[in-house]
């Protein structure tokens, strides 16, 4: 993987982190699943108007939207809202990065070399020791729900490496055409008219303004900067070389959560996560490929 690619995989990492707390903000005013399918709608329409199709099979635009979108968001956003901490949620969150390589073993044959495996079970350590540090504050049902959260992510992920786009941003917006329709429909059932209008009509609150602020995060840094990245590193890149950096995206999570929200992390969590550090590090690392030899 080249030094620009790693260098990419760190600064979505990073936004991805900040995500959290963005996240966080709208969720004091939106209901869950009505604040995911907003944040897709918000980029959805102007993608259908104004964005070309990214020639791709429609099965693995999704497969995409589906998994990366509806999926992971309405998880997520369901854990957070019922309980799940902002730090913590960050972390568990990133066990897609497992997920993902053994689904790309499994389902598209890709080889996971042992400086990976290494790298991954390095970081995984890390994760269970902030995982084990914190679980204290979380009930059982959040946790779960993060963790479908992270599976959906890493189905995600195996349909941008079959589709292979040619433009990466343009697919990352059309993927934002999936999820709205679900989740809206998913929001009706499960939270009601009434609480969805009541979000609304209450804007104009201090809650309201940060939660659109929040909002605007999530849609521009969070899915077109970051989603937009984290696809042409998923095009360059093998999904088992890729997939590991997520792993640094609770450490941001976990520092930004600490100094913007009061979440206060042990010793033992920030050795943990160097530990996760080192391990993304190792699990990036591969080594020079053996000379084959062709028959002729």
């Amino acid at each position: 993987m080249p030094a620009r690619d790693r260098l990419l995989a760190v600064l979505v990492a990073v936004l991805w982190g900040l995500n959290f707390l963005a996240i966080h903000a709208t969720l004091g005013q939106f209901p869950p699943v009505f604040a995911g399918a907003l944040r897709f709608a918000v980029i959805a329409v102007p993608t259908i108007l104004f964005v070309p199709w990214p020639k791709v099979k429609v099965r693995y635009l999704l497969g995409y939207g589906l998994g990366f979108g509806t999926g992971q968001f309405a998880f997520l956003f369901i854990a957070m809202d019922t309980g799940m901490p902002t730090g913590l949620a960050s972390l568990v969150l990133q066990a897609s990065a497992p997920f993902t390589v053994l689904l790309g073993a499994v389902f598209l044959g890709e080889r996971v070399t042992r400086h990976q495996l290494g790298g991954i079970a390095l970081a995984v350590a890390g994760m269970a020791a902030i995982a084990w540090q914190q679980s204290g504050h979380a009930a059982l049902l959040p946790m779960l729900l993060t963790l479908l959260a992270a599976l959906s992510w890493a189905f995600g992920n195996l349909s941008t490496r079959r589709a292979e786009p040619d433009n990466p941003l343009h697919f990352t917006l059309w993927m934002s055409v999936v999820p709205p329709l679900p989740m809206f429909a998913l929001s009706l059932v499960m939270e009601g008219p009434a609480a969805q209008w009541r979000s609304l009509t209450t804007l104009g609150t201090p809650a309201g303004l940060t939660a659109l602020a929040g909002l605007a995060y999530v849609v521009l840094i969070g899915t077109v900067v970051g989603s937009g990245l984290w696809t042409t590193l998923m095009r360059r890149n093998p999904a088992g070389v890729v997939s590991p950096f997520s792993l640094l995206v609770p450490v941001v999570g976990l520092t930004a959560s600490f100094l913007l929200l009061g979440e206060r992390p042990t010793w033992l969590e920030v050795g943990a996560a160097v530990v996760v550090i080192a391990g993304v590090l190792i699990g990036s690392l591969r080594t020079a490929p053996k000379r084959e030899l062709v028959a002729v």
